[in-house]
């Protein structure tokens, strides 16, 4: 196995119960790892949501994979634009469908989010990806994917970078931590006192104390809440939600809890994380609530183990979560336990 200090040197020398229906959740499938990545490996690429309008992005995706030590198969219909889609929905779903049943391609990583995935989710071959298991991985709105994929198949998908993210050495380590080395490492916030006493960015706060074993389901709470009711979500009970989001006003993110809540979801999870929501900021006009305060009404109120602030979500610098695995959370410090590796 290649250990982390060899597979950071390689890189130097080269150059990432629910309701299912709304009636009873589906059956759970057995859980399938997807096998590990090596270096050499072919990732294919896909858009199944926006456009890329600047063929440049392709150019430095493509190149980081490269410096990953990667190699890189681009989706047919990667660059088709319709509308602000990366083409139709048939041509989306087929890219990832290929990519699966490509014999050459070890891995599918998604290029960018935006809005689309879900669209995809009717026109997906499940039997096809549950055949030729492989790590897909993503996030935002890719949270449709990754969900709609373990709860049909059963395969363990990726909730991490995507090929314009911006690769820091953080998310690079993380990423082979648990795609390469089939490690199950702890998942803790960095801590880095910069010019000051105590750690000001990147901390964490516990909203319920305590630990909790479950297998880790979530993702973009904006996509989640827009499946909810289908039959793509996998069962919840005893699951620890993951929630990110970006842009959304505090009352938006109090009125998607609310739906998680009404629709069963909250009250069948172990535990919570909750990453982080950027840019989400109360609105204007009289006494509008903070996100702890809507935290508070929602999650404390389980009496489950949760806390807030883990390297999930639209930043820089993001953990790889690994959706269906088993993992310990613990509240108090703040960290997140692989119980086992996520990959063979």
């Amino acid at each position: 196995m290649t250990s982390r200090r060899a597979f950071l040197g390689a890189l130097g020398a080269v150059g990432a119960a629910s309701v299912g229906s709304l009636g009873a959740a589906p059956a759970l499938p057995s859980v399938i790892r997807p096998r590990r990545l090596e270096i050499g490996d072919t990732i294919g690429l896909v858009a199944p949501a926006n456009a890329t309008f600047l063929e440049q992005e392709l150019a430095i995706a493509r190149e980081t994979f490269e410096a990953l030590g990667l190699r890189v198969k681009v989706g047919r219909h990667l660059l088709d634009r319709y509308g602000y889609f990366a083409g139709t929905d048939e041509s989306r779903a087929a890219d990832v469908n290929a990519a699966f049943a490509d014999p050459e391609i070890d891995a599918v990583f998604a290029l960018r989010g935006g809005w689309g995935s879900a669209r995809l989710l009717p026109r997906l071959d499940y039997d096809l990806i549950r055949r030729h298991p492989k790590i897909l991985m993503g996030y935002s709105d890719v949270t449709a994917l990754l969900l709609a994929i373990h709860a049909r198949t059963g395969l363990v998908t990726f909730h991490g970078p995507v090929g314009v993210s911006t690769w820091t050495p953080f998310s690079i380590e993380h990423m082979a931590a648990v795609l390469f080395e089939a490690d199950a490492p702890v998942l803790s916030n960095p801590v880095e006192l910069r010019d000051g006493i105590v750690q000001v960015e990147d901390r964490i706060q516990t909203i319920t104390p305590g630990r909790a074993r479950g297998r880790l389901l979530g993702g973009n709470l904006t996509v989640l809440t827009a499946i909810i009711g289908s039959p793509y979500l996998p069962s919840w009970d005893g699951a620890i939600l993951f929630l990110e989001d970006t842009g959304e006003q505090v009352y938006r993110i109090d009125r998607m809890l609310t739906q998680l809540a009404l629709a069963g979801v909250l009250s069948r999870v172990a535990g919570v994380v909750f990453g982080r929501c950027t840019d989400c900021k109360p609105g204007d006009g009289y006494g509008a609530l903070t996100l702890d305060e809507v935290l508070a009404d929602h999650v404390k109120t389980l009496r489950v183990p949760a806390f807030r602030g883990a390297m999930i979500g639209h930043i820089d610098r993001q953990f790889t979560i690994p959706v269906g695995a088993e993992a310990e959370i613990d509240a108090d410090r703040g960290t997140i336990r692989l119980l086992a590796p996520a990959v063979v």
